[in-house]
């Protein structure tokens, strides 16, 4: 029996479905025009919807985490130009999606979008490329988070801080996912009560980091070095800092920084079927978390380059942060109490951002699991009393724990170390949730105008904005693609396998597998989205 049909016989249809609609709100007359019951308890309020985005994307987890990442690969111009150029391509491809969930508010929404309008088979990709995304980023950000936690605790014990080990590290992340599922696990109002706290964290978090960073320290660096200084840690091109190298290759790999904190706002479309007025409040979720994150990012970014300190000879301590990365600039800038404060302020946004990651992935695998798409579907597509998916929330956190194992690597690179697992597992993340991205942006350009758009549109203006987001989303994940350091790539002297980026093992791995898949079974039992609605419903979509 195919997974279609034995969910055809063990769903069970609300009884008196001539008098269902008179008795449905608006919201979940549109889901039920979308086939789908409102299972899910609608109780998030459209700030909530914005405040989980918001709190994903986590300005206080993404800009500290991958600091290195745009610092080594560049130095200060990789992070005063490449965050608002960057920023503004990301909000571009924010409107389009905004756009998409107007028109088909759904948990799970991206893989839905794609289904609807190119076919079960780009449903099916993009459903696997963002369920890898989403796990990988939860998987990310939770790592990160336990990386600060160890370094919080580092300042209030010294001893603490002698026994560092990255085996200590990876039992702190795990700590971090069962806290994270164990939040998910109860009521869904739980999760919007915390994003809401979330916000406010982030925005007098950083307000209060941005503050320090102005007034605590001894002297600050110029606007001249901030805008224009060089520096390439890199280990590619000889450290050079001029030349098509270091403009086409090198700055381009910070790219990390920028488009992976800037992520995870897709999470405004998976908790749509439990948000109020979700046509609108999902829409401005979207691209409201991505405009309020890039400016706020801006500035504490902005704050930390202007605070890196002067090495012994007094100039900027460039090599210092490269191997020391914003821990290095706190305590360096700060002085211990200070860096104690900050480092704290971090680490307890980083954990509200994991929270939420998590909520995001267990409900796009609740959803996907709906249609049967994934192995196992009746369990992680099962829900508590409380209308919770805690099946698909234990499913995201273990694979997140496994997919970071190489974690537990120690890798050096010049002398310094190096988290090329994090960068690795950050990558899976960028390429996995952009691309899934791409091609529900790319199919409604083709649709043109005859996409019935919803109450939020971007107008004729999809014209141009739709084939420059894909362009933006394709060009960086090839360079995510690529290798951090010569020693990743196969020949060269350095050689090791500790140091390949493994993110396009595993993003063509999974291309390759649910290619095979697709021709194997797949496309003889998945049609895409599957109803849980009679179709007297929604004429509309017989």
């Amino acid at each position: 029996m195919t997974p279609h049909a034995e969910r055809e016989e063990t769903r069970a249809m609300p009884e008196g479905h001539e008098h269902v609609e008179e008795h449905l709100d608006a919201d979940s007359k549109r889901l039920a025009e979308l086939g789908y019951r409102q299972d899910l308890n609608r109780g998030w309020s459209g700030f909530s919807n914005f405040a989980i985005s918001f709190s994903i994307i986590s300005i206080l987890a993404g800009c500290f985490t991958n600091f290195g990442a745009g610092w080594n690969n560049g130095g200060p111009i990789s992070i005063s130009w490449s965050w608002p150029i960057l920023s503004a391509f990301i909000l571009l491809i924010g409107f389009t999606m905004s756009e998409l969930v107007s028109a088909f508010p759904t948990s799970g929404g991206i893989y839905w979008w794609a289904s609807k309008l190119g076919g079960p088979r780009a449903g099916f990709y993009t459903g696997w490329l963002n369920l890898v995304g989403l796990i990988a980023v939860t998987a990310g950000v939770s790592y990160g988070c336990a990386t600060f936690i160890d370094l919080t605790l580092d300042t209030y014990s010294t001893s603490w801080a002698n026994g560092y080990s990255l085996t200590r590290v990876f039992i702190i992340f795990l700590v971090v996912l069962a806290f994270a599922s164990v939040a998910n696990i109860f009521r869904g109002g739980l999760m919007a009560a915390m994003n809401n706290v979330s916000v406010w964290w982030h925005v007098f978090g950083a307000a209060a980091i941005v503050l320090v960073l102005l007034f605590v320290p001894d002297q600050h660096q110029s606007v001249n070095y901030v805008f224009t200084d060089r520096f390439n840690n890199s280990g590619f091109a000889n450290g050079s800092t001029s030349g098509f190298p270091y403009w086409l290759a090198i700055v381009p790999f910070g790219f990390l920084l920028t488009q992976y904190t800037i992520t995870g706002f897709d999470a405004s479309a998976h908790l749509s079927e439990e948000t109020r007025e979700a046509s609108k409040g999902a829409a401005k979720g979207v691209w409201r978390s991505i405009f309020y994150s890039a400016v706020g990012g801006y500035i504490l970014l902005l704050a930390v380059v202007f605070a890196v300190p002067d090495d012994k000879s007094g100039n900027p301590d460039n090599a210092g942060v490269g191997a020391g990365g914003v821990a290095y600039i706190f305590d360096t800038a700060l002085g211990h109490n200070w860096a104690s404060l900050v480092l704290f302020i971090s680490a307890a946004g980083q954990l509200f951002c994991a929270t939420s990651c998590a909520t995001s992935a267990s409900r796009m695998c609740y959803a996907f699991s709906r249609d049967g798409a994934v192995p196992g579907w009746q369990r992680w597509s099962s829900l508590t009393s409380s209308r919770v998916p805690a099946n698909a929330v234990l499913l995201v956190a273990v694979i997140s724990a496994i997919v970071t194992l190489p974690a537990l690597v120690t890798v050096d690179i010049n002398g310094a170390p190096v988290p090329v697992a994090f960068y690795a597992v950050t990558s899976i993340a960028v390429i996995g949730l952009y691309l899934s991205f791409a091609i529900p942006i790319w199919l409604r350009w083709r649709h043109g105008d005859r996409f019935e758009t919803g109450s939020w549109t971007n107008g004729a203006k999809y014209k141009w904005m739709n084939p420059i987001a894909v362009a933006e989303i394709v060009i960086v994940s090839i360079y995510l693609m690529l290798p951090f350091t010569p020693g990743a790539i196969p020949g060269n002297k350095d050689f090791a396998w500790k140091f390949v980026n493994y993110a396009p093992i595993v993003t063509l791995g999974v291309l390759l597998a649910i290619t095979i898949w697709w021709q194997v079974s797949a496309k003889n039992w998945f049609t895409g989205p599957r109803r849980t609605v009679d179709e007297e419903l929604a004429p509309e979509f017989r």
